[in-house]
């Protein structure tokens, strides 16, 4: 699969599946490399981990070897888990140890001290140390980044923002958040909390997001969508005017972002109306994003790049009417290019990121 040439990249994947392995190849260059550098990547997740060792060559990146299992239920149990999965990744492949080891995880987080702080999808993981062990073991760089810091990097590294100074990516996924490159590097802020953009209020009053009704979150992730279109559907319900996405009332609890989409490009008049107030906040965010970091690019992902078609000129003209012109002419705003397999990527750019610290 050959992504488009605005988005900076090529990705060609090829996989083989077992009950523990997959491999996946993404060569993001066609030129030939003699340097080769590994990486080590740990995913820390709320129902699963994943361990991964990565070839960088010139302008590109290669899974050479990944394993995942479900999140054990103690901290303790998973550090000892991920020591060991990353440990039988090395003695298949002795020839290529890892140089570093990156790890991303859900927020909050302590990058400077390699701390996890709490996160709400992973129970008892409180003040947890996940550097040190590593380090110890490994003897090797170790780093860690929140989830959207570390997909930043990947997409930086090797994805839609390749070659940018100044880029924000944006989640745009189950919430909304946003990792910083500013000045040719991750800006994470003073306590690891730069970024946290799905807080920002755009509204009064919406959808429910980040503990906030009308933030950027409720209206521009997936949770938000859903919620914003339950209350468009039990409105158009009563009405007499039910969508097609929703005929009843009865299946209000049932509706999902993904049956609404699908909906949308069937041309449901009611699921265009729920995008378009979509893409109007997105184009609003954005712009105070414009206007504040003046990015010579925006990178978004997951819900954009499937909703592209309907979103990007909703956005994108309202981004044009309330954006500064002068700082929207150097940006652009595109989708992932890295797309859905982002994830596997964020780590292995995490280690990157700590070598070439």
């Amino acid at each position: 699969m050959t992504l488009p040439k605005r988005e900076r990249a090529a990705m060609f994947e090829g996989e083989r599946d077992s009950a523990e392995w997959r491999e996946t190849v993404y060569m993001l260059s066609d030129k030939g490399a003699n340097a080769m550098t590994v990486l080590g990547g740990v995913d820390i997740g709320g129902t699963k981990c994943a361990v991964s060792l990565g070839a960088v060559k010139d302008g590109g990146v290669e899974v050479i070897a990944k394993t995942q299992f479900p999140t054990p239920p103690t901290p303790e149990e998973a550090i000892a888990k991920l020591r060991g999965a990353m440990e039988r990744l090395i003695a298949e492949r002795p020839a290529e140890r890892p140089a570093a080891i990156g790890i991303s995880c859900g927020g909050p987080l302590d990058s400077r001290t390699g701390f996890i702080l709490s996160p709400p999808n992973l129970p008892h993981w409180d003040k947890i140390d996940v550097v040190t062990p590593l380090r110890d073991a490994f003897g090797v760089p170790v780093g860690l980044q929140n989830d959207a810091n570390a997909c930043a990097l990947a997409e930086w590294k090797w994805g839609a923002g390749r070659g940018t100074r100044n880029m924000v990516f944006l989640t745009f996924g189950t919430g909304m958040g946003a990792g910083l490159i500013l000045d040719g590097k991750l800006y994470a802020g003073t306590n690891d909390m730069a970024g946290e953009l799905g807080h920002i209020r755009l509204e009064a009053d919406g959808p429910v997001g980040y503990g906030k009704a009308g933030s950027f979150e409720g209206f521009c992730s997936g949770g938000g969508i859903a919620q914003l279109a339950r209350a468009m559907a039990e409105e158009a319900i009563r009405a007499g005017r039910p969508p097609a996405f929703c005929p009843t009332a009865e299946g209000l609890g049932g509706i999902t972002t993904k049956a609404v989409g699908e909906a949308a490009e069937r041309g449901d008049p009611l699921a265009l109306d729920v995008f378009h107030t979509v893409g109007r906040k997105l184009g609003r965010g954005l712009a105070m994003i414009v206007d504040l970091l003046n990015p010579e690019r925006i990178v978004i992902g997951s819900i954009y790049g499937r909703q592209r078609s309907i979103l990007e000129p909703i956005t994108l003209e309202e981004l044009e009417k309330e954006a500064l012109p002068i700082s929207l002419r150097v940006c652009r705003v595109v989708p992932a290019g890295l797309g859905e397999q982002v994830g596997d990527l964020a780590s292995l750019s995490v280690a990157l990121n700590t070598l070439e610290a």
